[in-house]
């Protein structure tokens, strides 16, 4: 169960890219948490100093400011490294709609540097982070790799075809390649701000400071909502996982179902608030209903998510109050 039990040869080396953001700071924590190196990469585009400043002084982190849009420094990043835990990309699907070219370039370009640096330098394991949205408008639940429709955004484009690089360059190069369609992550380090920040902790900041939240579309959206911690031990599973498992996508979720009107009330009851949002329109290119069949990587990673969706959200609430509280 969980990850923390997980070992790997001694003196093992992880890079993390995307190190400063939600998601990457969370597994350069738990890596060094569990006795291993890390070299993280960032180029703090969309990550934030403040999530690696703890790190900084621990004698097993070492910190590369760079991008992987540059080859040479995914080259040099991935020196003397054991396994790859790739988190950059720019998110964001409606910010995608206004930026395809920078997208393509980020998330393709920059997904191929780091697949060929890890090539040229003998990386055991390359875990990738893909999304949901590749499903794009396949309308059965629950959605299962392999039954994919017609992608609805630029960004659900650019992790479609990073699946593709993947399957290549476990069957051209016999670089061990795992995708990661992760589903809706949440938990702490999440940013709450901005025009593209995701929905639980902009609802949780807005509601701290007394704000009124806007919905998009009805409400009635139902997502896979995934802790943090669930997406972490699906990664380290990852590079423990055979080379029977390379070269292939696995979804990454609990397998549950939320819909976005009852977390608002939730948030609205956990904080004691009465605070009535506001209805806006849909955003282009979403998915109107998201829910993970996790049996493939629970049979061939042996992912057993321990997270179920409440006890995330308890967690997510209590570190944003300390954390807002403590800014």
């Amino acid at each position: 169960m969980g990850y923390e039990n997980l070992t790997f040869p001694e003196g093992s080396r992880f890079l993390v890219t995307g190190a400063a953001g939600f998601i990457g700071s969370n597994l350069v924590e738990a890596i060094l948490q569990l006795g291993y190196k890390v070299r993280g990469l960032d180029d703090f585009s969309t990550g934030k100093q403040e999530n690696v400043e703890e790190f900084s002084r621990h004698p097993n982190y070492e910190f590369i400011e760079g991008t992987i849009i540059d080859h040479d420094t995914c080259v040099g990043a991935c020196e003397g490294v054991d396994y790859v835990l790739h988190q950059a990309a720019w998110g964001s699907v409606p910010r995608s709609i206004e930026m395809p070219l920078f997208y393509e370039e980020v998330n393709i370009r920059g997904t191929l540097n780091m697949m060929e640096a890890a090539r040229q330098n003998g990386v055991k394991k390359f875990v990738y982070a893909s999304s949901s949205s590749v499903y794009g408008d396949e309308p059965n639940l629950p959605k299962q790799e392999g039954r994919e429709g017609n992608v609805l955004s630029p960004y659900a484009l650019t992790k479609k075809v990073d699946e593709g690089y993947g399957k290549l360059y476990t069957k051209l190069y016999n670089l061990d390649t795992y995708g990661l369609r992760y589903f809706n992550v949440f938990g702490r380090r999440q940013n709450p701000d901005g025009a593209y920040a995701a929905v639980i902790p902009k609802f949780i900041k807005q509601l701290l400071n007394d704000e009124i939240p806007t919905i998009n579309g009805d409400g009635k959206q139902s997502r896979d909502f995934t802790y943090i911690e669930n997406v972490i031990e699906a990664n380290l599973k990852a590079c423990k996982a055979s080379s029977e498992a390379a070269g292939e996508v696995y979804n990454i979720a609990y397998g549950g179902r939320e819909y976005l009107v009852d977390i608002y009330n939730g948030l609205c009851n956990a904080l004691g608030k009465g605070i009535k949002p506001i209805f806006g329109p849909e955003r282009k290119g979403d998915i109107k209903h998201s829910n993970a069949d996790i049996g493939k990587a629970k049979a061939l990673l042996g992912y057993d998510p321990e997270w179920n969706f409440e006890r995330g959200i308890t967690e997510a609430i209590n570190w944003y109050q300390e954390s807002l509280r403590s800014a």
